[in-house]
C-alpha cells in the first residue's frame, strides 16, 4: 500500500485519517494511514496517529515515498490556504486520489491529484474536479459540473447539473444548488442555502433562497 499522511490537524484531517482507516476495513488496500503533518509546537500525535513532522519536513518525506492529502481550511482565508498549498511545491504525482468503496463515482468523472470522495458520496457524468477538492459524507453532485481547485464541500451538499465553481470556494452542511449556475472563486453557500442564482467572487450566500449576507473578510481588506 501506498504510505499516507495527511496536512493539517484535528478536525478536516482526522475526519479524512479516520475515513482512509475504515476503507482498509472494508479491503480497500491502496492506501495506509500513517499520520499527519503539523506544525504546532510539541504535538506528537492526533486522534493516536503520530505526527511526522512540519511543513519544513516534506521535501524529505516526499524522498522518503509517502504520498499527501492537503486539508488545511480556514473559512474566509481561502486565498491564504491556496497560497501555502502552492507553496509546499508537492508533485501531482504525491497527491493521492481517494475515494471511500461506499461512494458512487461516475467511471467518466476526472478527478484531479489531492481530491477527497468521503462516504456514501453520488457523482454522476462527467463532472471534472481540480486539484485537492474535498467532498464530506452523502454529498451528492450531478452531471456535466466543473468544480474548482481547493473547493470544499461539506455533508449532505446537494449540487445539481451543469453548474461551474469556481476555485477555492465553500460549500456548507446541506447546502442545494441549482442546475446551470456560476459560483465564483472563493465563493461561499452557508449551511442549508439554496442556491438559485449566480455567486459571484468571495460572496457569502445564505437563506432560502439564498441571498447576498457579505462578502469574504480577506475581500473587504483588500478593497479598503
Amino acid at each position: 500500500m501506498k504510505k499516507l499522511l495527511i496536512i493539517g490537524g484535528p478536525g478536516n484531517a482526522t475526519v479524512i485519517g479516520d475515513t482512509v482507516i475504515d476503507a482498509n476495513r472494508r479491503g480497500s488496500r491502496e492506501y495506509e494511514f500513517c499520520g499527519y503533518i503539523n506544525d504546532r509546537d510539541g504535538l506528537k500525535e492526533i486522534s493516536g496517529m503520530p505526527v511526522m513532522g512540519g511543513l519544513k519536513d516534506i521535501d524529505k518525506l516526499i524522498e522518503d515515498d509517502y504520498y499527501f492529502i492537503f486539508s488545511i481550511y480556514k473559512f474566509d482565508c481561502q486565498d491564504e490556504r491556496i497560497r501555502l498549498f502552492d507553496s509546499l511545491k508537492i508533485p501531482d504525482e504525491r497527491l493521492a486520489i481517494f475515494v471511500h468503496p461506499t461512494a458512487y463515482v461516475s467511471h467518466n468523472v476526472e478527478l484531479s491529484p489531492g481530491c477527497v470522495i468521503m462516504p456514501n458520496v453520488s457523482v454522476t457524468s462527467n463532472t471534472r474536479f481540480g486539484k485537492s477538492v474535498i467532498v464530506r459524507p452523502g454529498t451528492t453532485i450531478g452531471h456535466d459540473n466543473i468544480i474548482g481547485a481547493h473547493t470544499s464541500i461539506t455533508a449532505g451538499a446537494s449540487i445539481g447539473s451543469c453548474i461551474n465553481i469556481g476555485e477555492g470556494s465553500f460549500i456548507g452542511l446541506k447546502a442545494c444548488i441549482r442546475e446551470y449556475l456560476t459560483l465564483g472563486k472563493y465563493s461561499m453557500a452557508a449551511m442549508g442555502a439554496v442556491i438559485v442564482k449566480d455567486i459571484g467572487e468571495g460572496e457569502l450566500w445564505g437563506g432560502n433562497p439564498a441571498k447576498l449576507m457579505r462578502i469574504a473578510k480577506w475581500k473587504e481588506v483588500a478593497s479598503t
